[in-house]
C-alpha cells in the first residue's frame, strides 16, 4: 500500500508480531482479534481492522513476514559456504537455527500451514505453498550434481525428502520440546551428507 506513514507501518508491524505471539501461544482456533489486542496492548479491535480487512489478510501478512525472515536468514547462512555440500548442510541447519532464535515465529508458521492443509482457511493457499516450497533446494542439489559433489538420481525427490525430514523433526520438537535441537540438526546433516555422496 502506498502513502502509509511511518506510524502506520509501525502499527501494522506491531499487530503482525502480536498475531505471531498469539498464534504460537494459544493456536489458531483461539486467536481472535480480541486476543491479539491483549498481546499488542491495543485499546480496540478497530485498530486491527483499520489496517487489515479481516483475519485472512492478517494471516497472509503474518506468513509473508515469517517466510521472508526465515528465507533471509537461510540465504545469509548458505552464502557463507563455498561448497555445495556445505550449502546443503547450511540449508538444513538454518531451519533449526531459525527455530532456536525465533520459536514463536516457527510455531505460528506451523499453525498456519496446518490450517491450510486441513482446508480450514480461504485465500491462504499461495502463501502456504511459498512456505512449503523446495524450489531453491532443488536448484542447490542440481547445481551440486553438476559440480560433481552430489550423486542424486532425482533432485526434486531428494529435496522433498530433506524438507520432509526437517518438518517432521520440527513438529516433533514442538510437540515434545526436545532439548538438543542442534544435535538433531547435526544428525540430519550427517544422514543427507552420506546419502548424497558421489560414487
Amino acid at each position: 500500500m502506498h502513502g502509509r506513514t511511518f506510524t502506520q507501518d509501525a502499527r501494522r508491524a506491531q499487530i503482525v508480531e502480536a498475531t505471531i505471539e498469539t498464534l504460537a501461544e494459544i493456536g489458531y482456533t483461539k486467536t481472535s482479534f480480541t486476543a491479539i489486542c491483549r498481546h499488542a496492548n491495543l485499546s480496540s479491535t478497530g485498530l486491527i481492522t483499520y489496517h487489515f480487512t479481516g483475519k485472512p489478510q492478517l494471516l497472509r501478512e503474518v506468513t509473508r513476514t515469517i517466510v521472508e525472515k526465515a528465507r533471509e536468514a537461510r540465504t545469509r547462512r548458505i552464502a557463507q559456504e563455498t561448497t555445495y555440500r556445505g550449502k546443503l548442510n547450511a540449508y538444513i541447519t538454518s531451519h533449526f537455527d531459525f527455530m532456536s532464535c525465533y520459536p514463536a515465529h516457527a510455531r505460528a508458521l506451523t499453525e498456519i500451514v496446518e490450517l491450510v492443509r486441513e482446508r480450514r482457511a480461504l485465500g491462504l493457499d499461495d502463501v502456504a505453498r511459498s512456505a512449503l516450497s523446495v524450489e531453491s533446494l532443488v536448484v542447490l542439489l542440481e547445481e551440486g550434481c553438476r559440480a560433481g559433489e552430489f550423486r542424486i538420481p532425482d533432485p526434486p525427490v531428494m529435496a522433498l525428502a530433506v524438507q520432509g525430514a526437517i518438518d517432521n523433526v520440527v513438529r516433533h520438537h514442538q510437540l515434545f520440546s526436545v532439548a538438543d535441537l542442534s544435535g538433531r540438526a547435526r544428525e540430519l546433516t550427517d544422514i543427507f551428507d552420506r546419502c548424497t555422496q558421489p560414487a
